[in-house]
């Protein structure tokens, strides 16, 4: 058995390696040390510390009053105790509004934090190179954006209507070309994912978007069932066979890994 401190966090190259070898990359959110080890344990290939954690963690109705602080803080907790995964943290509401607030924040996930990885909502092609520029990484995230939320109105699929597809496939390869490298898409109809995922070179991790995208990441609270809001469509209920957290995880982690998450019932 390999000894613990031999253990290397996995890097972006990693993740890149994964798709290119066609190999599934598992993902899940954390928010603090216990979860952290857990996961990490499992063997769960990415752990995005995300703004979710304002609904799961504070009780909020939406991820708009999270701030960057609170997101520091999440990240470090889970930095701290893992081994093996990739972190990624998210960027709160309004904390990327210019490339020059954008890189000090990310620079506070990053120093303070220990993140990996920044993720940011929607096509913000000139932030996301002045991040690379500065050597950050960043994941793109587009389809359903929850910091929009009071643009949008509800919580709904996105990319149904050709137009609105064309756009998405469009910002993806803009974000691409722009330097992330990592792309999520959220809510989105599971053939349309599956065009993007093939035309990037960079791994696209899906969440409502079919079985077809190069990972799959849900969050924690809602697969283990322990969310205080109605669980979303494209989650599942990964405790219901489980007799334990950590094979509920593992069922989870080894569902991507085989393609058998998500299924049809789980897609749009």
């Amino acid at each position: 058995m390999t000894h613990q401190s031999t253990i290397k966090p996995l890097s972006v190259n990693d993740l890149a390696l994964m798709k290119q070898q066609g190999e599934k990359i598992s993902c899940l959110t954390a928010y603090d040390a216990s979860f952290s080890a857990l996961i990490d344990k499992v063997g769960i290939d990415v752990m995005l510390v995300g703004d979710s954690l304002g609904m799961v963690i504070q009780g909020h109705d939406t991820t708009l009053p999270v701030t960057i602080s609170n997101m520091v803080y999440h990240t470090r907790c889970v930095s701290q105790a893992r081994r093996r995964a990739f972190v990624i943290a998210d960027m709160p509401f309004m904390s990327y509004c210019t490339p020059v607030i954008a890189a000090k924040n990310a620079a506070k996930l990053m120093q303070q934090g220990g993140a990996q990885m920044i993720k940011l909502e929607g096509s913000h092609v000139e932030v996301v190179s002045f991040l690379v520029n500065q050597g950050i990484p960043v994941c793109g995230h587009l389809g359903l954006l929850p910091q929009k939320i009071n643009q949008l109105g509800r919580y709904k699929v996105q990319g149904r209507e050709s137009t609105e597809a064309v756009q998405i496939i469009d910002d993806a390869h803009q974000l691409q070309q722009a330097g992330a490298s990592l792309l999520v898409l959220e809510c989105v109809p599971a053939d349309l994912a599956r065009e993007i995922s093939m035309q990037l070179r960079i791994p696209v991790i899906g969440i409502g978007a079919g079985v077809n995208c190069d990972g799959q990441v849900l969050v924690l609270h809602d697969m283990l069932d322990i969310g205080i809001l109605k669980r979303p469509r494209f989650s599942k209920n990964f405790m219901q066979e489980a007799t334990t957290i950590e094979s509920a995880i593992d069922a989870y982690h080894q569902a991507v890994k085989q393609s058998r998450f998500p299924t049809t019932e789980h897609s749009f």
